[in-house]
């Protein structure tokens, strides 16, 4: 099993130029005057972007919400008690708890050096056993502040802190891949969700040798090719079903499936993504591309490619072009993996203002994305209302973690282009992304969009309907268009059926039972109309 880590590569005048800057963001010539966008408003008519009919159990539940402003604890359990769909952006390493992290490597037998990096046994001078943490309560509090964001002082950028834990907590999700999907499993359930795509590197060492074995070529076809050769590409892909099928033995045995007692996390349809280390050599980011994109061709449980490490690396950003023409090739080669890139994770003052102008345009228009990951710096991309357009017309996700986006860059309220997106149609799922090291879960995401940008319930609903909606999940929809202008129509052979209230229809159900996707939006759908008679 290979570890999944999301280590920093980056540059040392990044590193020292940092963040300070982002109290006077306000300051910094990030596009030309003549360009500069207007901002969007957090909070907006509550008539905005809501077109489709409302239900009586809907708008009941709308003043239930209501009722609950000013009321801390009951406003909580609304929300957790809320369905909230599936999670598309979550990096599985960086999901697993701080307290479990500290399990594990307490468990493999693991030290802590003076950075509080976890390090291999034996556990000499100025290291410290992970186990210690069990009975030592400030040895434990001092790695969760090492190895998540907590108590990370709110008016510093966690940056480089954010991306810097996955190094000191990397040792102790090696080999443990499974273990730690149980983990996140069972909070996704507990969360009121009912589905799951995680990302993961498959495979990683195998990669890396090949790629280094055949030497990059700028013909990317002909690199290709030299992949292929004598079914080398294909022996790194067994590995990774391999690596897949351990997974999911660990995994049933840590959550105790197949018991009487099985952990909630059993009955979560889970999906993989493969990551790609955007910030490595080109023929090592070629090569992990084209082992997702093979893999999720060959694997069910497999579903796409994603980059990852951060997007303003020196590396990332040299070479940022050339991976979404690496990825539009490949696309070409195996058309029926999915692809979701992080873009746009980027702000003023972090990266040079050119550097805001296209990485969305072209995960979107030369890639060929099928969703996009923040999508922070849109008003900075240009011709952004028309880049924007584009995304609403080809219904192009916008994956939205809230919490890491103010985290790691600093963007959050009328910042943050979430109303931008929304007033042009662009498709929106709220996700974690991190939610172990931002101290999160999905929860605190929605009720964060309501707080700040005054949705309603029954914009809440939408989301978390756009969730499942545009998910990589097999099968076709529950809805006919998949939109809630469509004011959520079923497809034919459910028309009769009211999801979530009657007991479909024969025809609905042979419907259900040959598309798991819409069966997943009919499980949601019942939850909805739970929700919202105890909600009355």
């Amino acid at each position: 099993m290979i570890s999944t880590f999301r280590t920093a590569h980056r540059p040392k005048s990044l590193r020292t130029a940092g963040f300070g800057a982002l109290a006077v963001l306000t300051l910094l010539p990030a596009i030309p005057a003549a360009a500069a966008p207007a901002k969007e408003p957090a909070s907006r008519p509550a008539s905005h972007a809501l077109s489709r009919p409302v239900t009586p159990a809907e708008a009941r539940t709308s003043a239930r919400l209501d009722s609950l402003r000013g009321r801390p604890a009951k406003l909580k359990a609304f929300f957790k008690a809320l369905p909230k769909g599936g999670d598309l952006h979550n990096h599985l390493s960086g999901a697993v708890t701080t307290e479990y992290l500290i399990k594990l490597a307490g468990e493999n037998g693991l030290c802590i050096d003076a950075t509080d990096t976890a390090v291999a046994p034996p556990c000499g001078p100025g290291t410290r056993p992970a186990i210690d943490a069990q009975h030592d309560a400030a040895f434990r509090q001092r790695i969760v502040r090492a190895w998540s964001m907590q108590d990370f002082p709110a008016d510093q950028s966690g940056h480089d802190h954010f991306f810097d834990t996955f190094g000191k907590f990397g040792l102790a999700t090696a080999y443990t891949r499974g273990k730690m999907l149980a983990n996140v499993a069972n909070t996704v359930v507990e969360q009121n969700q009912f589905y799951l795509e995680t990302l993961v590197t498959p495979a990683s060492d195998s990669g890396k040798k090949l790629a280094d074995k055949v030497g990059y070529d700028a013909d990317l076809a002909a690199l290709h090719r030299k992949l292929l050769a004598g079914g080398q590409l294909d022996r790194v892909v067994d590995e990774a079903v391999k690596e897949a099928d351990d997974t999911d033995t660990q995994f049933r045995e840590a959550a105790h499936c197949g018991t009487n007692r099985p952990d909630p996390g059993c009955r979560l349809p889970v999906r993989w993504i493969s990551q790609v280390s955007r910030g490595s050599s080109p023929v090592r980011v070629f090569t992990q591309m084209a082992v997702g994109m093979r893999l999720a061709e060959r694997d069910p449980r497999f579903v796409a490619v994603n980059l990852v490490q951060p997007e303003d690396g020196e590396s990332a950003l040299a070479d940022y072009s050339l991976q979404m023409r690496m990825l539009k090739y490949l696309r070409g080669q195996y058309p029926d993996s999915h692809l979701t890139l992080h873009a746009g994770e980027l702000a003023p003052g972090l990266v040079k203002p050119q550097d805001l102008t296209f990485h969305i345009r072209e995960a979107v228009l030369v890639a060929g994305a099928e969703r996009i990951g923040h999508g922070v710096d849109l008003v900075h991309e240009n011709d952004w209302r028309q880049l924007a357009r584009t995304m609403a017309q080809r219904k192009v996700a916008v994956e939205v973690p809230f919490s890491s986006n103010k985290q790691i860059l600093g963007i959050a309220g009328d910042d943050h282009p979430f109303n931008a997106y929304r007033r042009y149609g662009v498709p929106i799922v709220l996700a974690t992304d991190d939610p172990g090291v931002s101290r999160i879960d999905i929860s605190h995401e929605y009720q964060y969009a309501a707080r700040t940008y005054g949705l309603r319930y029954v914009e809440l609903k939408d989301l978390a309907r756009a969730s499942l909606e545009y998910a990589f999940r097999d099968g076709s929809s529950l809805w006919a268009t998949g939109s809630a202008s469509s004011g959520y129509r079923p497809v034919a052979a459910c028309l009769g059926s009211r999801p979530g209230t009657d007991q479909p229809s024969t025809r609905c159900a042979r419907y259900l039972a040959d598309n798991p996707k819409a069966a997943t939006e009919w499980r949601q759908e019942a939850a909805f109309a739970a929700f919202e008679r105890d909600n009355r």
